[in-house]
């Protein structure tokens, strides 16, 4: 029965040597983010670091594109990666991605940097978030306590500290050659596999000291962001939340003017919560978002009380302005775009434009119905009239008098109504 048992054991070993080579090999865990740094990447990036280490993975690859984010953010991703006990490793890619601001201090901080080709790190001065500006004061003390921080990842990494502190003080930006050069990151891979090459066989220093990577042969397993963190993350994207809060007001305007209408208001009601979530990341501008209510304020008198359009372009003019001014972040990518503003804008205009327009006709029109829509209607004399007589107006019959004799059979026109008579003429 052993020799048996010894038979097969090496018939398998000759027939299927895969898959001892399968169980050799070693496990990469790959996390990819775009966006701002912000909530969401922090908790992705501690629950990716966290499920890396739990499965014992060589080491942890994360391609990262970002224009920078919240310093609170930044901070508890950076003390993660410090207190990792696998290697982490920052890839500034695909192509034309850049690690700005709180990008560049979380790629100084791997145990790997490294870049793809038409990358930039860099531009990390700390800017105000929350709409206000710091005071000369304040802002040498953030400036300085930022430049100290990046300065301490920088040595810890053996990267170059002085350009991390010019990086802070004077937003100076690398693109990938320079950076390898300035010995800013460690080196340029044109691709994730490229990567992966290059990491087989580096040494990087761990908490429990020196490691070797092993990543040839590897296998990479993806760890994709859930549907609750992209629709978390969506929602804080400047653009994004600025559709939120025009459908948020315009959703309450309906439910205002239409009570019981309910379903707008529901949506309005949701829309609004989630630009207040959005507020988390991005640099709200008290002064953009008060234009905007006012040039909302301004549609709707000018609907209740029509001043012929005055009231209507000047909310035109402070919806443009209020939506330039919503977001006040030095990156465009924080900012709302002129693409986002222009047609928000003459959708909104247009529809109070419309309504004010159909406003203003119901104002002007001729009444239809009672006594006052009766006045100017055509109709036909059935008998002589003079100082009394009959005539058919509207498919009734009326009693009218006339100042000069109409004969039966004539057109009349209604002049005006009293009581039950009319006053007619000839038409």
């Amino acid at each position: 029965m052993k020799r048996i048992f010894l038979l097969w054991s090496l018939i398998a070993l000759l027939v299927f040597p895969s898959w001892s080579e399968q169980a050799k090999r070693p496990l990469i865990f790959h996390a990819k983010f775009e966006g701002a740094i912000g909530p969401i990447s922090s908790k992705y990036f501690t629950e990716s670091i966290r499920r890396a280490e739990g499965a014992g993975a060589e080491c942890l690859i994360i391609e990262l594109d970002t224009p920078g984010g919240l310093d609170e953010s930044m901070r508890e991703i950076i003390k993660v990666i410090l207190a990792s006990e696998i290697p982490i490793v920052v890839y500034v890619s695909p192509r034309g991605s850049r690690a700005a601001s709180a990008g560049a201090f979380i790629t100084l901080a791997a145990h790997v940097a490294a870049m793809a080709p038409s990358t930039n790190i860099g531009a990390a001065h700390p800017v105000a978030f929350g709409g206000g500006k710091i005071d000369s004061t304040m802002g040498e003390k953030v400036a300085n306590d930022a430049a100290a921080y990046i300065r301490t990842i920088a040595e810890k990494r053996g990267r170059n500290a002085d350009w991390a502190e010019q990086a802070v003080r004077q937003s100076v930006s690398l693109t990938e050659t320079q950076a390898l050069e300035e010995k800013v990151v460690d080196l340029i891979a044109p691709s994730f596999l490229a990567l992966m090459d290059s990491l087989d066989g580096r040494k990087v220093q761990m908490p429990s000291g020196e490691r070797t990577l092993s990543t040839k042969n590897a296998e990479v397993q993806d760890i994709p962001m859930g549907i609750r963190y992209r629709l978390l993350l969506a929602v804080s994207n400047p653009n994004i939340a600025y559709f939120l809060l025009m459908i948020g007001m315009l959703g309450l305007y309906f439910e205002f003017s239409h009570p019981g209408a309910i379903l707008p208001g529901v949506v309005g009601a949701i829309c609004l919560i989630l630009f207040l979530f959005s507020l988390q990341t991005l640099s709200l501008n008290v002064a953009g978002l008060l234009l905007i209510l006012l040039a909302t304020v301004l549609f709707i008198v000018d609907i209740k009380a029509p001043t012929h359009g005055v009231l209507t372009t000047g909310g035109i003019i402070s919806m443009i302005l209020g939506s330039v001014m919503l977001f006040n972040a030095p990156e465009p990518a924080l900012r709302v775009s002129w693409s986002a503003i222009i047609p928000t804008v003459l959708v909104v205009s247009a529809f109070f434009i419309f309504v004010l327009a159909k406003g203003l006709r119901a104002q002007t029109r001729k009444p239809t119905t009672g006594k006052p829509g009766l006045v100017g209607e055509i109709g036909e004399a059935r008998t002589r009239i003079g100082a009394e007589g009959t005539v058919f107006v509207s498919g009734e019959h009326w009693r009218a008098a006339s100042d000069s004799p109409i004969e039966a059979g004539e057109k009349v026109r209604v002049l005006s109504v009293d009581r039950l008579a009319l006053k007619v003429e000839k038409a």
